[in-house]
């Protein structure tokens, strides 16, 4: 079969679509990603097997006023429908790119299959949105979704929801793991960043932006004692922050984002892997971090906030810490709690889980998706 991904941004860092894509390739298909062009990219590119075409929109440096950006998507969207014509399947990653899916479908009088890959809770994923928004939101996706041959979300709460709300059958679950592996430990913070044997380092690592329980996380170290620091690996706005309380505290630390061929041998260089998220939008509370799962592909323990889909991984496999608040003072807790852990126990329960939450188990469910169209 002939499949076309489509992704509305550069496609140069989507691991998701990218592992996805790969997986596809391997079973013989013919795979075309489609994606947004960019002043310092190339237009057509062929990358480890996969044919990739950016689209060049006139309107790209217009204002990103409301109606400037709804001309601009009117372009891409007629743009990439000329482009996946010949297609077999339609790999829909996001609901911006599901309208597509579905006007190819209906052009082609259903001989084009649709694949709806949501990996957010698509209509609520903005932290505070309006009750507005959220239910317009639906609604355009309740009629879309209608004309997928498959849907696939990224945890079983969402894909509950789904189910619920748009009276369709339970999508499938892909989730965010990592490709299985036997990662060395390393010692690489503490030789790079001068950290000493006798102290416990927790690691929080990924996008450092709002609604992430950053500030959450330096209050509580800033109060913690000098033998638990805490490392903050990744880019984003908070992280003049982060290194502004690095050179008031002794236990706080920031280190660059660092590429995925070394990430999980800078992981495994910690002793606790934090994954926090706040309850700001259904996409957050039902959410399963792929860095959560990175952190135990690495060998960590976890320490993570309080919501339904972590903590289950969490508590079902015994792997780590639940905080039973998102503040401070919760969060100091946690803390303390996982250093009094037994450590063969989670060994153990890490080790069990790296077998079920691997890259490898999710292709699985890709292959059967496939089989079936």
């Amino acid at each position: 079969m002939i499949v076309s991904s489509l992704v509305l941004n550069r496609f140069t860092h989507d691991a998701r679509v990218f592992k996805t894509c790969q997986f596809l390739l391997s079973q013989g298909h013919q795979v075309n990603v489609i994606a947004l062009h960019d002043a310092d990219l190339p237009m057509h590119e062929l990358l480890c097997g996969l044919k990739i075409w950016r689209v060049k929109l006139i309107t790209r440096n217009l204002s990103k006023r409301a109606l400037i950006q709804a001309v601009k998507y009117v372009e891409w969207l007629a743009k990439a429908c000329w482009q996946v014509r010949n297609t077999n399947v339609l790999h829909c990653n996001d609901m911006n790119t599901l309208p597509v899916g579905v006007l190819i479908k209906l052009l082609t009088f259903g001989r084009i299959k649709v694949v709806y890959d949501a990996h957010e809770f698509e209509s609520n994923q903005v932290p505070y949105q309006s009750r507005l928004s959220i239910r317009l939101l639906q609604i355009v996706e309740g009629l879309l979704i209608r004309f997928a041959d498959a849907v696939i979300t990224v945890s079983d709460g969402i894909a509950e929801e789904y189910a619920r709300l748009y009276k369709i059958e339970k999508p499938v679950l892909v989730l965010n793991c990592p490709p299985y592996q036997e990662v060395q430990k390393k010692n690489l913070f503490r030789e790079e960043l001068g950290i000493s044997s006798d102290r416990t380092i927790f690691l929080y690592q990924g996008g450092l932006a709002k609604g992430r329980g950053i500030e959450i996380l330096l209050d509580a170290f800033a109060e913690l004692e000098s033998s638990k620091v805490i490392v903050f690996m990744g880019y984003g706005p908070l992280d003049g922050m982060i290194r502004e309380y690095a050179g008031r505290r002794q236990n706080i630390f920031f280190y660059p984002a660092v590429g995925p061929d070394v990430l999980l041998s800078y992981t495994s260089s910690a002793d606790f892997g934090i994954s926090t998220i706040e309850n700001s939008c259904l996409s957050y509370y039902f959410c399963l971090p792929n860095k959560m799962f990175e952190y135990i592909m690495a060998g960590l323990p976890v320490i993570v906030s309080n919501l339904p889909e972590m903590k289950r991984v969490v508590e079902e496999n015994g792997i780590g810490v639940v905080a039973k608040e998102n503040t401070a003072e919760g969060l100091r807790e946690a803390i303390q709690c996982a250093t009094n852990l037994d450590k063969e126990k989670l060994k153990a329960g890490i080790a069990s889980c790296k077998s079920r939450y691997n890259w490898e188990d999710q292709e699985q469910r890709l292959k059967a998706i496939y089989n079936g169209l």
